[in-house]
């Protein structure tokens, strides 16, 4: 039982966490929007020339 256990966890990835969700245009690890797949900066910027359709500034 103890060697099927171990030979399991070795299988098993070391790091699941080491992927990361990056910006398609600069790279950018943080402040990444997944529906997007930009980050918050290139989002904003592609937002504003208008080149990401469906997206308008909020205004209340």
């Amino acid at each position: 039982m103890a060697k099927t256990c171990m030979k399991y966890r070795e299988m098993r990835r070391k790091y699941p966490n080491r992927v990361r969700n990056r910006c398609k245009i600069c790279g950018r690890p943080r402040g990444y929007i997944r529906r997007f797949g930009l980050c918050r900066i290139c989002f904003r910027e592609q937002a504003l020339e208008g080149k990401i359709p469906g997206v308008v500034k909020a205004s209340w």
